[in-house]
């Protein structure tokens, strides 16, 4: 299947947060509908209801983890530090590529002149992350050159 980074990127250039970027993208391949997902995220851009802490992206990736990885046993849930270890790996890489998972040092003081990535690369981080790691070998690998004009 081809990549999805671009339809992710997409979403977000067309006015949809970050987090909503992410998991409206993937949501419909893990059975939530893309509108219920795009509710569910709405509060999550800006670092979290603009307190510019852990990135939006970032966050799509730990709900997008929690629909793939959950057992959904209400009653007696086994699989959430299986889907801790899986959010926080997804989470190293985006810091390994990044540096920090928080909005106010991705973003910089201004959004442009002293940021370490911008907003639509995290989108973009996080869509491959969330393939590399959710859908291991489903999705053609994303090519395109990792800049921060993505």
């Amino acid at each position: 299947m081809k990549s999805k980074v671009q339809e992710a990127k997409n979403k977000h250039k067309n006015g949809y947060n970050c987090c909503q970027a992410v998991v409206c993208t993937y949501a419909p391949l893990l059975g939530l509908d893309e509108l219920s997902a795009f509710k569910a995220a709405e509060a999550f851009g800006l670092g979290i209801s603009k307190r510019y802490e852990t990135c939006g992206s970032v966050c799509g990736m730990m709900i997008l983890a929690g629909l793939k990885n959950s057992d959904g046993n209400m009653a007696k849930p086994a699989s959430k530090f299986a889907t801790f270890d899986l959010g926080h790996a997804m989470c190293e890489q985006f810091e390994k590529w990044n540096g920090t998972c928080i909005c106010a040092k991705l973003r910089g003081t201004d959004g442009k002149t002293d940021r370490l990535r911008s907003c639509r690369g995290c989108v973009a981080d996080c869509a491959r992350i969330t393939e590399d790691f959710l859908f291991k070998g489903q999705f053609e690998p994303y090519e395109e050159r990792r800049s921060d004009e993505e």
